[in-house]
């Protein structure tokens, strides 16, 4: 049994996707899954009952980041994160309607993300 707390990331690039991975391990956390498409990240996180996702907004098959947040917000309050290459204010006002800690354009300042994980995984310790 690990006492690891529990990420889901969501990201199609792969060079980001390592990156983001191996920060997430430097921290101390679990990497319980990593997809590229937001029909996988809604599944993965049924399965895997994570403590936080980071979600980029543009994924590989039909649906995108936010359609994945607004469907796991049907049956999971998880927090997320959303990271992304997109800074239109559309896009910004449908990603706020799921409720994420945060909204991060890329390039992402790891300093800035790291700060952002690390208070929501320690504001959920008991």
């Amino acid at each position: 049994m690990s006492d690891s707390k529990k990420i889901i990331l969501v990201e199609d690039d792969f060079i980001i996707g390592m990156l983001l991975e191996k920060q997430i391990q430097r921290m101390g956390f679990e990497v319980a899954a990593k997809v590229d498409s937001g029909e996988e990240a809604v599944t993965r996180v049924k399965e895997e009952n994570p403590e936080l996702v980071l979600m980029d907004i543009k994924l590989v098959g039909d649906i995108d980041g936010i359609d994945a947040m607004e469907q796991i917000r049907q049956f999971s309050d998880v927090p997320v994160i959303y990271l992304t290459g997109n800074a239109d204010s559309n896009t910004r006002a449908r990603a706020e309607k799921t409720g994420p800690e945060g909204y991060l354009i890329k390039p992402v300042d790891m300093k800035v993300l790291r700060q952002k994980i690390l208070k929501i995984m320690n504001g959920q310790q008991t």
